[in-house]
């Protein structure tokens, strides 16, 4: 077998939905958007609204949001039809491998990698300033030692509160699926009443005067803060990790992924209409616009409750993205392109991938400064959305692959427009952005060249 034809063999496609049997299948719809709100809706939702209307799209925001909202369901419904035809464990990594050959496969995994372990180590972060600020409202406040990144210059040693919330999500996952749920429901449920409660309560000092003029910076201004805005709904493709714990994952799996677009869309619309209907937009381009706004009204103690949803929204996108990322280094670890003993499977749990995940995830939170490395987030992800999105075409192609559940309206159109898109975000980040994942994936190239290519194992039988 030469170079080429190693690098691009398939696995059998039966062989592949059986790998994950010791796996139990115990997640809900109820579980999957649990899931799916709790990455994408974070702080972002307090933040963003305010941010993007004052410096880019004024009230017209909201039109900015459903914008990037139809945008981003093109990658969702690619998603959710891969979920649907392969419901296995490692998400794109695992529809890569499957339909591009396994040096794709890799390529995706490892951008994922990045994108996961690097957004929850920066949450963490923030999660430790925002519970740090709420201890202060009772006068506590933490010895600087153990309140930021390994800085002996600056008297900072470790980042305490960043690593206790990392290892308690990795001891909450670990003693099982259905219990974890359960408490990650419990909290998306709070997060959501509280922002229930600012939009109810901001309703009442709307003053329609405030979105005049609807449309300060023209369409121009829209589309821009579509394109800002359209980070904020990454996230849902974590949902497609659960795929081999999934009940009924051919019709569960689309509608966790379609369903926390949807409302994390009214969600974000709603806030931004009352947000902008408070205050005028010109006024909020803060750190905490809605902070801000309840302060405009006198409403200061119900910012003290927002601060609690902000909480409660960084944990659940740490449950979400931690349990994502621990699937995905169990399946490429079963898949042997990293050491198998992360594909080892305990009491129905990757239990290796698992907590290698959540110690790696504490020192980079606890030691490690994150500032400049945190727009890799993005660019890992719109990587596994363009080959996710192109991907579908030769889904559709090989007779192997038996869908009978979702499939992308609009066929081939859809998913090349997809495709195009996220092509066109990755042409707008920064030079910087570019080097830093290029040093990235050349690391990554040297493991696969090095171990994943001799070890990766694939059925003798081909998907040609």
């Amino acid at each position: 077998m030469n170079l080429w034809k190693q690098m691009t063999r398939k696995p059998d496609v039966q062989a592949a939905l059986n790998a994950d049997h010791l796996l139990t299948r115990s997640l809900t719809t109820r579980d999957l958007i649990a899931l799916g709100i709790g990455a994408v809706i974070g702080t972002g939702i307090f933040i963003l609204p305010g941010t993007v209307a004052a410096t880019t799209s004024g009230p017209a925001i909201t039109i900015a949001f459903i914008l990037a909202a139809i945008v981003c369901s093109l990658a969702a419904m690619c998603y959710a039809e891969f979920a649907s035809a392969l419901p296995v464990a490692g998400s794109a990594y695992a529809y890569g491998n499957l339909v591009f050959g396994q040096v794709f496969g890799w390529i995706i995994g490892w951008a994922l990698i990045l994108e996961y372990m690097l957004a929850v180590a920066a949450v963490s972060t923030s999660f430790s300033a925002y519970f740090a600020s709420l201890l202060q409202g009772f006068h506590i406040t933490l010895p600087a030692a153990i309140a930021g990144p390994f800085s002996p210059s600056h008297g900072t040693y470790v980042n305490l509160i960043a690593v206790i919330v990392v290892l308690i999500i990795g001891v909450m996952l670990s003693r099982g699926m259905q219990s974890s749920m359960a408490i990650n429901r419990l909290m998306v449920l709070v997060k959501l009443v509280i922002i229930a409660i600012f939009i109810v309560v901001g309703f009442f000092y709307v003053q329609p005067a405030n979105w005049h003029p609807y449309l300060p910076f023209g369409a121009k201004g829209v589309l821009a803060g579509a394109a800002m805005v359209f980070f904020a709904y990454l996230g849902f493709d974590a949902v497609s990790a659960s795929a081999p714990e999934v009940k009924n994952p051919q019709h569960t799996l689309p509608r966790g992924i379609i369903g926390t677009l949807v409302i994390a869309t009214i969600l974000y619309v709603l806030v931004a209409i009352v947000l902008t209907g408070m205050v005028p937009f010109t006024k909020l381009d803060v750190a905490d616009p809605v902070a801000f706004a309840l302060s405009a009204v006198h409403l200061r103690s119900v910012g003290g409750i927002i601060s609690v949803g902000a909480l409660a929204g960084m944990f659940t996108m740490m449950v979400t993205m931690i349990y994502s990322s621990s699937r995905l280094i169990y399946a490429i670890g079963r898949d042997g392109l990293l050491p198998r003993w992360f594909g080892h499977v305990k009491g129905h749990l990757p239990e290796n991938a698992l907590w290698t995940v959540v110690l790696i995830i504490a020192i980079m939170g606890g030691l490690v400064p994150l500032t400049q490395l945190v727009n890799l987030v993005n660019i890992g992800t719109l990587i596994a959305f363009a080959l996710v999105s192109i991907g579908i075409i030769p889904l559709r192609r090989h007779q192997a692959f038996n869908n009978e559940g979702f499939k992308v309206p609009g066929y081939p159109v859809t998913p090349i427009i997809s495709f195009l898109f996220c092509l066109l975000l990755m042409t707008q980040l920064s030079v910087e952005t570019w080097i830093m994942s290029l040093i990235w994936f050349a690391f990554g190239l040297v493991i696969y060249f090095s171990y994943g290519i001799r070890h990766g194992h694939v059925a003798e039988k081909r998907i040609e």
